[in-house]
């Protein structure tokens, strides 16, 4: 065990954890956030994802070695003034959400997409979520609340 520091949805953090600690369950369990889930803890349902320096990454098999020095933000950290960021609106505003198992994961990685294509196409929006399971059935509300983020300007 050792103490390291981190900088997660803007606030700096120390940790005691093993540098080979998984950055999700440091999240969850030692600073109490939420929104990044367990899914499948193989990266390979999109549940656990936070942006990295702005990348998506999946925490579930992040160590915290990777992401000391590196601005971290969760679902958690997206909120402004204490209300739902702007993705997180949209997502809310088309009912984008059903079981709610994928949500975390595609809130984040739309919002790393927007930042990155601040007007992306219906065929960019699959390409990049392609990765995240959704088994519920909203994908086309998922879609539509990424074109209407990216419409209300949620990357600026």
């Amino acid at each position: 065990m050792a103490e390291i520091a981190l900088m997660v949805n803007g606030v700096s953090q120390t940790v005691d954890a093993a540098p080979e600690s998984q950055l999700l369950y440091v999240l969850r369990n030692q600073l109490g956030l939420n929104g990044p889930k367990f899914g499948c803890g193989l990266a390979q349902c999109g549940a656990c994802t936070v942006l990295v320096d702005g990348e998506a990454v999946r925490s579930c098999l992040t160590p915290l070695s990777v992401v000391a020095e590196k601005e971290v933000v969760t679902l958690d950290g997206l909120v402004v003034d204490g209300k739902p960021g702007p993705v997180q609106q949209a997502f809310i505003e088309e009912q984008a959400a059903q079981c709610g198992y994928c949500i975390n994961g595609m809130v984040m990685m739309a919002t790393a997409l927007l930042a990155k294509n601040p007007d992306p196409t219906d065929e960019d929006i699959r390409t990049h979520l392609a990765a995240n399971l959704c088994r519920c059935g909203t994908h086309t509300r998922i879609i539509k609340a990424i074109k209407r983020a990216a419409a209300e300007g949620a990357a600026q």
